[in-house]
């Protein structure tokens, strides 16, 4: 079960969290996430990441957890940690692009006229 609160003195930041590489109109106007996610991102992003990347270190258990849970160490137990995890499987999975090109050619009406005029010849 995921668990809502957490202590209050974990995942302080002086500063919001943006991210103008991956959400260059921001993250609240991408639609991958929800607005209390979007919130979360916001407001412990800047901690989040640092926890997950090494430059910040854990300082309460809740702190501890979620960088349990970015190395494969502990389940999601928080909010917090679920909406990290989504925005890591958004930022690192590669975008899908979609074609209307496939890889096989299709045959026009044109050839299939010219293929059906051209048989064989026999006139020995």
């Amino acid at each position: 079960m995921i668990n809502v609160t957490i202590s209050k003195d974990s995942f302080k930041s002086v500063r919001r969290f943006y991210d103008d590489k991956n959400y260059p109109k921001g993250i609240s106007r991408s639609g991958d996430f929800t607005l209390n996610e979007t919130h979360i991102l916001e407001e412990y992003g800047v901690a989040l990441k640092e926890l997950s990347i090494g430059l910040r270190i854990p300082i309460t258990d809740d702190e501890q957890h979620f960088v349990d849970v970015c190395h494969g160490r502990a389940e999601i137990e928080s909010v917090i940690e679920k909406t990290w995890v989504k925005y890591n499987d958004k930022v690192l999975t590669p975008k899908q692009f979609h074609t209307l090109f496939g890889q096989t050619k299709i045959s026009t009406y044109e050839e299939e006229e010219e293929e059906e005029e051209s048989p064989d010849d026999d006139t020995d």
